[in-house]
């Protein structure tokens, strides 16, 4: 497979290639990511062939809207609060899914681990797809999440479709909350602290 470098002038062959099941990697407000449509099973398995990605691990989703969070997860009120004050924004809510999503979207999971970044290119390119996306970081597993086209050609060259030339805004992995229970937990430290999303829910209450 030839990898084509893009940039953001050609953001619907983007939207093409992603529609059509493909694989693109572009800079989010975070790091490098790789997308690829949510509801493809071929999308999903060229994927995991490229990141060399244990089977057991399930993609984060990216969404434009909170229609399409609506579409995938079960919601309480308490989910509203953390979506309306953290979203768009380097942070990643796990929620419990909805029985209309296929279990090969999150690996036999009951939960889904959603984000909406704060970067008009990528919310773009996920309105324009029409569908939410699994977007991973842009690496191999186990290797450090590229923050720049090159490193991700360096990884993935011949293993995805594409990749957009660009600039990530602070390189450093969204925050990951699970909201499952009565008590917000940690998966993984990122920009946003627990303190914060803590009092947060202070704040409206």
């Amino acid at each position: 497979m030839k990898t084509e470098i893009f940039t953001d002038k050609d953001i619907k062959k983007v939207i093409e290639i992603i529609r059509n099941e493909g694989i693109v990697a572009f800079p989010t407000d975070t790091v490098y990511g790789l997308g690829i449509r949510y509801d493809s099973i071929a999308a999903i398995t060229k994927l995991k062939e490229a990141k060399r990605r244990p089977e057991s691990k399930p993609f984060p989703m990216m969404v434009s809207s909170l229609a399409q969070i609506e579409e995938v997860a079960i919601l309480n009120p308490r989910d509203y609060i953390l979506i309306k004050k953290w979203m768009p924004g380097p942070i990643t809510l796990v929620f419990k899914k909805k029985a209309s999503v296929p279990d090969e979207v999150t690996n036999g999971f009951e939960t889904i681990a959603i984000r909406m970044p704060d970067d008009k290119l990528v919310l773009e390119i996920i309105s324009g797809v029409k569908v939410p996306l699994l977007v991973p970081s842009a690496n191999i597993s186990n290797q450090s999440p590229a923050l720049n086209y090159e490193e991700v050609l360096a990884q993935l060259e011949g293993a995805i479709d594409g990749v957009m030339i660009g600039s990530c805004k602070n390189g450093i992995s969204s925050t990951i909350v699970n909201t499952i229970g009565d008590e917000l937990k940690i998966m993984r430290e990122g920009p946003i602290s627990l303190e914060q999303i803590l009092a947060s829910l202070k704040e409206k209450s």
